[in-house]
Formats: structure tokens, C-alpha cells, sequence
């Protein structure tokens, strides 16, 4: 069976970010997450992380092309 979900640790890995600043992100509602188990037990969804990579992407897209149009404006 294919892994569904990971850990705060495997994501803060594979973004290169703290676990502190993971559990930030799930906690502000900016990374979707589940809670299982006892406390602080939080599992994200590989599908929910590309999403959520992807989105940023997008995000920075946008931030450059309002930026270069700001250069360029005028």
C-alpha cells in the first residue's frame, strides 16, 4: 500500500522548515492537516502538500509579475 500520509517531521524535511514552523502552518489553517491519535498528533495528506507547494508557486508567480509590473508602470 502506497504511504497517503506524512508527519510534521517528514514535511519539515521536505521543505526544509522547522517542525515548530510546520505546526505553525497547520495550526493557522495555511497547510490542511488531520489530527489522529493523542495530542498534537497531526498527519498531512501527500495530495494536500503538492496543493499546497503548488499553491505557493502560484503565489510567487503572481508576487513577481505585480512586482515587474510596478518596475515597469509609468
Amino acid at each position: 500500500m502506497e504511504q497517503r500520509f506524512l508527519t510534521i517531521a517528514d514535511v519539515s524535511e521536505i521543505l526544509s522548515l522547522s517542525p515548530q514552523g510546520v505546526r505553525a502552518m497547520i495550526l493557522s489553517g495555511e497547510l490542511p492537516a488531520i489530527q489522529v491519535g493523542g495530542r498534537n498528533q497531526w498527519r498531512i495528506e501527500i495530495a494536500k502538500l503538492e496543493d499546497y507547494i503548488a499553491s505557493r508557486y502560484s503565489a510567487a508567480e503572481e508576487a513577481r509579475r505585480q512586482a515587474h509590473s510596478h518596475t515597469h508602470a509609468g
